[in-house]
């Protein structure tokens, strides 16, 4: 599992090969659903993460943007999931690393599919298609693609549930038919509800529905705050408020022989409004010579070259941005993992011929052509500790 790192406020280099790779095989959210299906003896399964105890019934409470550092920053407002840190609950207490880039689709799908990035397919919030040349926002699904051709491998809820396992996802009825629900998170059955407590109370209940129990629930609105508003504001520090009340309600409802994991799909960071820290790529000539598409969020870019123009795209980008960017060549972002260990042949060419990834407290946005993104004040999705590390909290019954 991930440890806290001591970030270096200088240094040496950026090279991308000594970033901060995701934890995959070992402490990462692509591990979590694997390892709790093997715990519950679903065959084809293998216990990833060593320290989680097998349970019958298991409870996965995803809290969309609430990173590890954010919980251990915020105790006054936080104080069950506070009470969870470390093994004084009898739980894991210890954060583990989101995957890059630390995003919302990209980690659903690592979630519910068990996979990294580069085998599941969702590598990014945008990225090439490789069949059409356009890009793809893998959240909103535009253009449409289909969701079975895009993600082919079963989620671990479907393979959990034809082991005879009882699986239920309870969230906004707002996701039921989304495209995304389907490639990462499908199979058993799905429960809309509006509140988050009616939520945690029909999780509870699925949890008790069956011998063996497989329960995804979600709520989204701390990220959106932060988002909107940055996490140094009441407004997400009232979501994160509320947000730690749910958890302790659904762990006071938890049936026998039940586990309860609070994780989330990524940290965030408030980025400040200024030239120094928001480099506009749709003014910036330099960034944008030789450049094709421009995919990825502000803090974890993928760069799409004009045909022969790759390696002049990579040492521009390099020269530019190489004191505050791990910038990559794709095949040297595969090389040093970034994705994963491996990479299936239809996604290598939804990764960037560049690969930007945020160090410092910078963003690459697009003020025309991303002028929503480019106007949030939290954000996400590079290997930072603030962006990676998310919280695995255990409440056992």
């Amino acid at each position: 599992m991930a440890q806290p790192a001591v970030w270096p406020d200088d240094p040496v280099s950026l090279d991308v090969y000594a970033a901060p790779a995701p934890e995959y095989g070992s402490g990462s959210l692509a591990d979590l659903l694997p390892t709790l299906a093997a715990g519950m003896g679903v065959q084809g399964f293998e216990q990833c993460i060593a320290e989680l105890t097998p349970a019958d019934r298991n409870c996965v409470f995803l809290i969309d943007g609430l990173g590890w550092e954010q919980i251990k920053a915020h105790p006054d407002e936080a104080p069950f999931l506070t009470s969870l840190l470390g093994t004084s609950r009898g739980g894991t207490g210890a954060p583990i690393t989101a995957g890059f880039p630390a995003t919302t689709a990209t980690s659903l799908a690592s979630v519910g599919t068990g996979l990294p990035p580069g085998a599941h397919g969702l590598p990014g919030y945008t990225v090439r298609n490789p069949e059409t040349g356009e890009l793809m926002n893998q959240l909103r699904w535009r253009p449409w693609t289909s969701p079975k051709a895009w993600q082919p491998y079963p989620t671990v809820f479907e393979l959990a549930a034809r082991a005879g396992v009882h699986t239920a996802q309870v969230s906004s009825p707002a996701f039921e038919q989304t495209p995304l629900t389907k490639v990462a998170l499908s199979g058993g059955t799905f429960h809309g509800r509006l509140t988050g407590e009616e939520r945690m109370d029909l999780a509870a209940a699925q949890l008790a529905a069956g011998d063996r129990s497989l329960v995804y629930t979600y709520y989204s609105e701390v990220d959106g705050k932060g988002h909107r508003f940055g996490i140094d504001s009441d407004a997400w520090r009232g979501q994160l408020m509320y947000a730690d009340r749910l958890v302790e309600r659904l762990a006071d409802q938890l049936p026998p022989r039940a586990a309860l994991y609070v994780t989330a799909d990524h940290g965030m960071i408030d980025i400040p409004f200024d030239e120094q820290s928001r480099i506009d790529f749709d003014e910036d000539w330099e960034l944008r010579a030789g450049v094709a598409l421009l995919g990825g969020e502000g803090r974890a870019r993928h760069v799409y070259a004009v045909p022969g123009a790759e390696n002049d795209v990579l040492a521009v980008w390099r020269e530019v941005l190489g004191e505050q960017f791990w910038v990559a060549s794709r095949d040297e972002a595969v090389a040093a993992g970034w994705f994963g260990p491996q990479i299936d042949d239809r996604v290598y060419g939804r990764i960037g011929d560049v690969v930007a990834a945020a160090h410092d407290d910078v963003v690459i946005t697009a003020s025309v052509n991303e002028p929503n993104e480019s106007a949030m004040v939290g954000m996400h999705g590079s290997m930072t500790p603030a962006e990676q590390l998310v919280p695995l909290l255990e409440v056992r019954s």
